[in-house]
This record gives C-alpha cells, structure tokens and sequence, in this order.
C-alpha cells in the first residue's frame, strides 16, 4: 500500500512588529534618535524619500548623502539602528499579545491553521506571552531583517520555508504598503493593517485592509483559503 502523502497545512504569517505592534511609529522615533547623533534631523517626509522600502545600509548611505553630503559611518549607524529597533520591539513585545490578538490568532487555530508570528524581538520575551496556544499551531519565529521597515519578498519566503508552508496556502499579514506588495511578489494573499504613521502608502493588492487585528479579522483569512 502506498504511503499517504502528508497534507500540507494552510497557515497565515504575521508581521508581528507592525501590525500588533504600530512598529512603523515606533521605528521612525528610534530612527529619530539615533540620526540626531550623526546631525540629521528626521522627518516623516525624509523617511519616506529616503529610508522606507529600502534596506539599512543603503537607505541609511542615501539620506546621509542628501542631507549631510557624505557617506560616511553609515554602516555603523545603520547597525546601530537596526540592534536600537528590536531592542525597542522586545521591550513591547509581550504587552503587545493582547486579549484581541489572542482571539485573532485562536480562531485561526481553531480552524486549524497554522499561525506563524514572525518578530525582530527576541522570542524569550515573546514566547512566554504566548503560552496557552498549541505549540505545533502558533510558532514564535524571529525575522533579523536588514530591511528598514517593511517586510521583503524573501523575509516571506524565509518564514514559509523555515516553518513548512506554501505561498498559495498562506496568507500574510502586513502592516505597510511595501510589506503588500512584497507579500504578493511571494505569491501569498495579504492582509494590511493600517497605522497612522503609514496611511500614506500605497495598500492596493491587499486582500482586506483593517485598523486592528481581532477575531473579526480571522474570517477575512477564511475567505482567502477558501475554508
């Protein structure tokens, strides 16, 4: 008798960092600290021109270009900033699995999907917020991108790969308008979680658009998966 094939489940793949999180808020005031070290005075407007959609380093050599006229010690603030992010992420990590998160992500499970919770943070503080949830269902997983901001086609791929899921079965949740796209250039469906600070993006391609993430959210999932 042949073997049976094992089934390959369908899942969603959470931006941790900007969706539970309103981490595109919280970047742009660390990023804001930590330029003014080197002279630059951060705006929103620089940070869209400059810094968002690209990945540290470059985004970082870019703005110091325009604004100081030189490149150089962008790598070492760039690092700075990447290492000043997730420390900050990690200290809002845990208050940020909050009871409207846990209904969002039971009724995932309940469906049996697999929830993979993707985070700059460090997962010995997200995990233990996590407790409850079956481990073989909801996976902490961490995500050291050298994007600034926004989540990258590969960063999805990495995340499916590593966890056992396929694009067409998974459903991404982003919080930026770049996180959309690169979530469809992955071949996922998206669901964007819009903060203030990134209203000015461009969502179209999104799936459902939504301000917060709660049970009411899961059925959007439901419909993308067809289940």
């Amino acid at each position: 008798m042949a073997e049976e094939k094992k089934k390959i489940p369908r899942g969603v793949v959470i931006e941790f960092d900007f969706t539970a999180i309103d981490g595109a808020q919280l970047l742009f005031d660390t990023a804001k600290k930590v330029l003014a070290e080197s002279g630059v005075d951060l705006t929103i407007k620089l940070e869209a021109m400059h810094l968002a959609g690209g990945n540290y380093h470059g985004a970082v050599a870019e703005l110091f270009n325009a604004v100081l006229g030189k490149k150089d010690g962008a790598g070492d603030v760039s690092r700075a900033l990447a290492k000043a992010f997730a420390d900050a992420l990690t200290e809002k990590a845990a208050a940020a699995v909050t009871p409207a998160f846990k209904a969002f992500v039971k009724a995932l499970t309940d469906k049996g999907l697999k929830v993979v919770i993707a985070t700059r943070a460090n997962l010995d503080v997200l995990k233990p917020a996590l407790e409850g949830f079956d481990p073989a269902l909801v996976v902490p997983y961490q995500e050291i991108s050298v994007t600034y901001g926004n989540c990258k086609w590969d960063a999805w791929a990495r995340a499916l790969n590593t966890n056992g899921l396929v694009n067409v079965l998974t459903v991404g949740v982003t919080g930026s308008g770049y996180g959309v796209k690169a979530a469809l250039v992955a071949g996922m469906s998206a669901i964007a979680v819009v903060h203030d600070h990134v209203a000015y993006q461009d969502f179209g391609g999104a799936d459902a658009v939504v301000e917060k993430l709660d049970a009411s959210v899961a059925d959007e999932a439901f419909r993308m998966l067809h289940l």
